[in-house]
């Protein structure tokens, strides 16, 4: 009886979590979307048919095909700069370098690219 009454609340917990865990996710997304469209839009494309207003600045949707996007998280974190004279360096908090991140992810056009090496 044990056993079944801890699948129970196992399995109540696992599919109970769920909505609310995307609920989190669709925050956090948002919260990333508007963090880029403040700070990154006056040069690069940040939706997902956009086009950058600087020329050489990657759309966001495509960095996946130049960076492992996932791992962009702890740059961000840290203080992000370029080797480009006019991007400004960036350094935000993690909560917000996660929802930058998560944003990002959503928005990939080929979520499985491979970075390509530069």
């Amino acid at each position: 009886m044990l056993c079944r009454t801890a699948a129970l609340v196992l399995a109540v917990a696992m599919f109970g979590a769920g909505p609310a865990a995307a609920q989190s996710q669709r925050v956090l997304v948002q919260r990333g979307e508007v963090l880029v469209r403040q700070h990154c839009a006056l040069c690069h494309a940040v939706g997902r048919d956009d086009a950058s207003r600087y020329p050489g600045a990657p759309p966001f949707r495509e960095l996946s095909k130049r960076y492992p996007v996932d791992v962009l998280e702890e740059a961000l974190a840290e203080g992000f700069t370029s080797g480009h004279p006019a991007m400004p360096e960036f350094t935000f908090s993690p909560e917000r370098a996660a929802a930058i991140v998560a944003y990002l992810m959503s928005i990939q056009t080929d979520p499985g690219a491979r970075p390509q090496r530069r």
